[in-house]
């Protein structure tokens, strides 16, 4: 009987039985040894010889094929009484193969389907909440270093404290809301997406007092560290600036009081 398929079309020697006993309507239980023995052998013809690891499969798989044909032509043994059937064992592997390539097919029709589903974060287990996916610091931080913000940070604190009036301290001072720190950061990223760039330094200098001022500049650090924005300074005698990494007003991150750093200083 002539064959016509190609390798590509099968995983392995199990595959091309299965797509054999299938094409001819074969009881699996019950596998006319000889006719599959020679139509497999029809097929592995046209193997690419030169293509060792591809064809080794195929080879072992036609020399258990010849010896199940061999041992169903001996005579039986009349004084056994129930002689173990030669196809047996690969009877048990074709069941297994095809009972865990239908388990994949499923699998891969999940698969598709959830392709088109986004799932909602606080659905997703913890350990995926929590992951971040490694920073590029040199992509967020251009011509500019962590230690170059710390020193104009600091810079900004000592001028704020300058302009205290020392004459208002005996007065007491009226305590403000705590601020909040996921806001802070939402607040320099729209501000960054609307301006296009920002002035690190006058972020900071907007702020009235030290406690603002301290806020908003772990709100830049955390906003790097999620890699929402980038850090550029073109050279040494110009400013900093700050560039949101999305340009998209409604892409702007959400941020929640539970998932931040905290603000003990």
């Amino acid at each position: 009987m002539p064959l016509s398929v190609k390798l590509t079309g099968f995983e392995g020697p199990l595959d091309l039985l299965l797509h054999l006993i299938d094409k001819n309507k074969i009881d699996i239980y019950d596998i006319p040894i000889a006719l599959i023995t020679d139509q497999y052998f029809a097929y592995i013809e046209e193997l690419d010889t030169e293509n060792l690891e591809v064809t080794s499969d195929f080879i072992v798989m036609a020399a258990t094929l010849l010896d199940i044909k061999s041992r169903m032509l001996l005579p039986k043994d009349e004084e056994e009484e129930e002689e173990e059937d030669p196809r047996e064992e690969l009877v048990q592997r074709l069941l297994e193969y095809k009972r865990f390539k239908h388990i994949s097919g499923l699998l891969q029709e999940r698969l598709q389907e959830t392709g088109s589903v986004l799932e909602r974060q606080q659905n997703l287990p913890a350990e995926v909440r929590k992951y971040k996916p490694p920073l590029d610091l040199d992509a967020l931080l251009v011509n500019v270093s962590l230690d170059r913000l710390h020193k104009v940070f600091l810079d900004i604190l000592k001028r704020n404290r300058e302009k205290i009036n020392p004459r208002a301290a005996g007065f007491g001072k009226i305590k403000k809301e705590r601020v909040s720190l996921p806001g802070c950061m939402l607040q320099v990223e729209r501000k960054a997406i609307e301006k296009g760039k920002i002035s690190f330094r006058a972020v900071l200098e907007d702020n009235a007092d030290r406690e603002d001022i301290v806020v908003t500049f772990l709100a830049v650090l955390e906003l790097i560290n999620r890699g929402r924005i980038r850090i550029r300074q073109e050279s040494l005698s110009e400013d900093i600036y700050i560039e949101a990494v999305q340009t998209d007003p409604d892409m702007a991150g959400v941020y929640d009081d539970d998932d931040m750093p905290s603000l003990d200083y």
